[in-house]
């Protein structure tokens, strides 16, 4: 029963980040540029903390973007005539998520500067030297494209249904992530029947029909594949 409630918190949770994706076109600019920005710190030479504080920097933006919205949504409950006072609370949650940006900015200039100015044939090299940067950008990435995919779709809710199948899309991209790292068949195999297990669990729960969760894994293994052959 726990259990249930915590999916559904969950699931309450990224519905409403989805909502706010389908529906704010600032929340849309806000995801292009995370996935730009997780993409080059793909071929740039960022450290682990730098990592850490690029997600936070796009985790508090967003984060500041959504209390934004939800202050006018009531707001504009409340009250549809205009109103100074609702103009002025509009105007500071606006502010909030311009400082957040303006945080982030900054602190991707000083994080990108030197790479950019340096940017050669070592970028290669060095993200080779550390992959668990490729891992974290690699699920990072795909948790945008899967969020971005079903907001467009409208159907289903985040964890539960929908086009694709979010849950199929990460157990395959994991499943791929492990046998580009571990080069061992044996190891690969053993991940794949717990990747289909997942699926199976989803199609069985009728969360998700055929079509949804070949997709995902389809889009999980080809973003991983895109990846690391790139480094």
């Amino acid at each position: 029963m726990q259990i249930h409630k915590l999916t559904n918190s969950f699931n309450n949770a990224i519905e409403g980040l989805i909502h706010a994706f389908r529906t704010q076109r600032n929340m849309k600019i806000h995801f292009t540029i995370a996935f730009l920005v997780m993409l080059a710190s793909l071929f740039t030479d960022v450290s682990s903390r730098e990592l850490i504080l690029l997600f936070f920097a796009i985790s508090f933006v967003i984060a500041m973007e959504l209390i934004n919205t939800s202050i006018e949504i009531v707001i504009d409950l409340v009250s549809q005539e205009y109103r100074l006072q609702a103009r002025i609370a509009k105007n500071i949650a606006a502010a909030a998520v311009l400082m957040a940006s303006i945080n982030a900015i900054v602190l991707g200039y000083f994080i990108f500067l030197d790479e950019i100015r340096s940017l050669g044939l070592n970028i290669i090299y060095n993200i080779r030297q550390d992959p668990s940067h490729v891992i974290f950008i690699n699920l990072g990435l795909l948790v945008i494209i899967i969020i971005t995919i079903k907001a467009k779709q409208g159907k289903g809710t985040p964890l539960q249904g929908g086009m694709p199948s979010g849950h199929s899309a990460i157990s395959f991209a994991i499943t791929t992530i492990i046998m580009f790292l571990s080069m061992d068949i044996l190891i690969t195999v053993l991940v794949l029947i717990m990747a289909l297990i997942v699926v199976q669990s989803r199609l069985e729960s009728e969360t998700h029909n055929l079509l949804e969760v070949f997709t995902g894994a389809l889009i999980g293994i080809l973003l991983t594949v895109i990846l690391f052959s790139l480094i």
